[in-house]
């Protein structure tokens, strides 16, 4: 009689995409491992890699592999403009009219992971943190507005003619060659800035957060920014215990570090939702300390906020905690509570301790290091 095999809890794909991608999901399996999660990690391609040979950054098998996981760990992405793209493909491919597009772009409108939520909390013992008390949480719609992939360039003579006939503004562009120009559609509809404003104040209500700030521009951008901000006051009615304010996205930028301690909840339409946690995350040490999750009805994928950085490749180099405290946020989604808290404050611990620290922090010690002091605290 044979033994039954165990299946596994949970499934994660495991997507290290390019660059230091692979550093950083090293590291996050040391900490994963010793967690000792049931989970079965499936290696999914993703990244330039697969851009240059196939002609395609997110293969069909990935996005296969995604329909049939809990979750996924990302590592990070190298994106390039598309004429730059076009010249790294394998000679075979070039000349098809393959068009480059962000490959975790695409994930988060594929899989409609509308909310991308980026903690960005101070650790004390940081040597980077502007201030040890900030801990700020932003809602970013993640999967339009300006992301949406609406762009020409060239222009066509049709759409050209259009806007020349219903856009008085537009009347200024209108005896420019359409090869002089170049659009993108910025697309803000009601039910994703409803969905996304929503999530914030549930978020607010459950963690007993105090305020909830709407990022926008609608006194320049009146149409888009408009319907947010409007969206976001009708929502705000029904959560009374939590305050609402809003403010310009370029003044928030100046507020943000004047006085960061005044913000808890923050909420945005996708391009400012972006600028805002960049900043957010400086003022906690830096994108080392970006962490970062893309959250649908079905499926979460979680990432650090930084870039693959490809001349730091191999090098087990740079900060991982961006990356492991991402996976913080993938057990808290997991329904793993007990294990989300205890990773972070074992990390917490690694912090304020200071003995192990990655060059960005002022010390000397690899990625895998860091990985290992986290994991030792388990």
């Amino acid at each position: 009689m044979s033994e039954t095999v165990k299946k596994p809890k949970y499934k994660i794909a495991w997507l290290p995409g390019d660059g230091i991608g692979v550093d950083v999901l090293d590291a996050t399996k040391i900490v994963l491992d010793k967690l000792q999660l049931d989970a079965e990690y499936l290696h999914g391609d993703i990244g330039w890699e697969f851009w240059c040979k196939e002609g395609d950054a997110f293969p069909a098998r990935t996005i296969d592999l995604l329909k049939n996981v809990d979750a996924a760990m990302f590592g990070a992405i190298t994106s390039k403009p598309v004429k730059a793209a076009e010249a790294e493909l394998v000679p075979e491919l070039k000349g098809k009219g393959l068009i480059y597009r962000s490959p975790i772009v695409r994930m988060r409108q594929l899989f409609d992971l509308y909310i991308c939520l980026r903690p960005c909390k101070a650790y004390p013992g940081n040597p980077l943190n502007y201030k040890d008390d900030i801990d700020i949480v932003v809602f970013r719609e993640n999967t339009e507005d300006l992301y949406s992939g609406v762009e020409f360039n060239p222009v066509p003579q049709e759409l050209a003619d259009v806007l020349s006939r219903v856009s008085k503004p537009f009347a200024a562009f209108k005896d420019l060659p359409v090869d002089q120009y170049a659009i993108s559609s910025k697309i803000v509809t009601r039910k994703g800035s409803e969905r996304i404003i929503r999530a914030a104040f549930e978020y607010a209500r459950k963690y007993g957060r105090k305020k909830v700030t709407v990022i926008h521009k609608a006194n320049v951008v009146r149409a888009t920014e408009g319907m947010f901000l409007d969206i976001a006051k009708e929502i705000a009615k029904e959560y009374p215990e939590i305050a609402m304010d809003d403010a310009n996205v370029d003044a928030i930028c100046m507020w943000l570090v004047k006085n960061p301690k005044n913000y808890d909840v923050m909420v945005a339409t996708n391009m400012f939702g972006d600028i805002i946690s960049d900043l957010a995350a400086q003022l906690v040490g830096g994108l080392g300390f970006g962490c970062s999750g893309n959250i649908g009805a079905k499926l979460a994928v979680f990432e650090p906020s930084h870039g693959s950085a490809p001349k730091y490749a191999g090098l087990y180099k740079v900060n991982p905690i961006a990356t492991i405290l991402s996976t913080k946020m993938m057990l808290e989604w997991l329904g793993e509570i007990e294990k989300a808290a205890a990773l972070e404050q074992a990390t917490a611990a690694v912090i304020q301790e200071g003995k192990v620290r990655t060059y960005d922090m002022g010390g000397a010690d690899t990625t895998l290091q860091m990985g290992e002091a986290i994991a030792a605290k388990l």
